[in-house]
């Protein structure tokens, strides 16, 4: 028998949802993330999806943004994002930890939550299943890469109406890709240049990551430093963490500590949320009253700041699971 949140995630596949990325996005995550993974975590993830999924992140990347529609998951809805209480029409961006998610219900500690949970071995299997679930088929580390994940104004864009290729629709919708047959930015990309194929597509960014343009920028991405801040000011509290590695291995020996019960947003999600929203005002607010977003200069220039976005959050995916199941993130 299928465990419960499969079952459920199967039930709710044609539900309407606003996701991060959309079905094709996240799948790209997945599929960039897959290639990735160490071997202990490739054989975790392969072992725990099986047949259902093809043993890849791919095809199960979308599971949460469906379950959290389903009966008894609601409560996961609020994970998926952080309403930054900022300005982006007048430049200024910003994430707070304290302002933005003062009551710990975010993504921000739904990330710090769900890697502990993963390592807690006083919790059941089943419940630590649950958790590498949420954390790494739901890719909460996926929507924490999209610009309208971590932004309140106007709901994330749900709000504000927008065009794409000449369909009505909202700011959010059109960023991403809501189903496989929608229009938005995702789906007329890979329409357009991948041969109408997400796996086509996430081995264009696979290959950017490994040989080209985007090899030089990988090692950045592991980093929990913040790129607005000069190299002696970059760390936000006492003793940061300034790797992914060393930022899930501080979390994972805390998870083993009974004393340590307070989950607390951790550094390199905080930085991830920050770099992503500061595209908020350089890029994503940037549109002209009445344009059409997916037939414009706004559409060239969105485009690649999603590709780099999708790689990344699928690199970084990668090695998060390689820590929690290999020690190391095991990345060039």
């Amino acid at each position: 028998m299928l465990p419960l949140v499969l079952t459920a995630c199967i039930l709710a596949a044609s539900t309407p949802l606003v996701a991060a990325w959309g079905t094709l996005g996240h799948q790209t995550v997945g599929y960039v993330a897959q290639e990735f993974l160490a071997p202990k975590a490739l054989a975790f993830v392969q072992s725990s999806l099986g047949s259902t999924y093809n043993e890849s992140l791919g095809p199960a990347a979308p599971w949460a943004d469906s379950v959290r529609y389903v009966s008894g998951y609601g409560w996961s809805a609020p994970l998926h994002f952080v309403d930054a209480e900022d300005s982006p029409l007048s430049g200024s961006c910003s994430v707070q930890e304290t302002r933005d998610c003062g009551n710990g219900d975010c993504i921000l500690t739904a990330i710090a939550n769900y890697t502990s949970r993963v390592a807690k071995t006083s919790l059941t299997k089943a419940e630590r299943t649950e958790a590498l679930k949420f954390l790494g088929m739901c890719i909460f580390l996926g929507d924490i890469g999209q610009p309208l994940h971590v932004e309140a104004y106007e709901v994330g864009g749900n709000e504000i109406t927008a065009k794409c290729s000449g369909k009505s629709t909202n700011l959010h919708s059109v960023r991403s890709s809501i189903s496989d047959t929608d229009t938005g930015m995702v789906s007329k990309n890979i329409d357009d240049n991948h041969d109408g194929d997400v796996k086509t597509y996430a081995a264009y960014l696979i290959t950017k990551i490994k040989s080209g343009t985007y090899k030089s920028l990988a090692d950045d991405w592991l980093s929990c430093t913040s790129i607005t801040k000069p190299a002696s000011k970059r760390f936000f509290f006492s003793n940061a963490p300034r790797s992914v590695e060393e930022d899930v291995k501080r979390l994972l020996a805390r998870a083993e500590d009974a004393t340590a019960a307070t989950v607390t947003p951790l550094a390199c999600p905080l930085v991830w949320a920050r770099e992503s929203n500061a595209y908020c005002c350089s890029v994503v607010f940037t549109y002209t009253s009445g344009q059409d977003l997916c037939t414009s200069s706004y559409y060239t220039k969105a485009m690649p700041v999603i590709d780099l976005q999708i790689a990344k959050q699928g690199y970084r995916l990668a090695a998060w699971l390689n820590v929690i199941f290999d020690g190391d993130t095991n990345l060039p």
